[in-house]
């Protein structure tokens, strides 16, 4: 992989039940569970989720610095993430028999792209499709 097309960006993503959303996140959505760090109560303190060559950090809702919250907590969504896959239709199937709630239906986009958008447990959007950016 050349230095252009290394990954360097990887979302954040914080949660009130943050261990429930790395199981979720792994059954439905087929994230590879890489590394957890538990916090205190049963919290996370750090979490990776692997799909492909990328990784989503999650970790539990907290008062710090970031000041990052869950949709379920502030009432609304603030971001969206993306995530290319290969089969998108298996990827939606999936995902619709697992339980997720698909808020944007399979659809052809105007860009050329296959996709569609659920919503997990806690309420951040995730949109899977063909799409993938040039990165050379």
């Amino acid at each position: 992989m050349s230095e252009r097309s290394t990954p360097r960006v990887f979302p954040v993503v914080r949660y009130e039940d943050a261990p429930a959303a790395f199981e979720w996140l792994s059954r439905v959505f087929g994230f590879e569970k890489q590394m957890i760090v538990p916090g205190p109560k049963g919290t996370i303190s750090h979490a990776q989720l692997r799909y492909g060559g990328s990784v989503v950090m999650i970790g539990s809702a907290q008062e710090d610095e970031l000041q990052l919250r869950s949709p379920e907590t502030l009432g609304g969504v603030t971001q969206a993430l993306y995530v290319h896959v290969d089969d998108v239709t298996a990827h939606h199937d999936r995902a619709q028999a697992a339980g997720a709630e698909i808020i944007v239906g399979l659809e052809e986009t105007p860009y050329g792209s296959k996709e569609y958008a659920a919503r997990d447990p806690e309420g951040h959007v995730w949109s899977f499709g063909s799409y993938a950016p040039d990165l050379e």
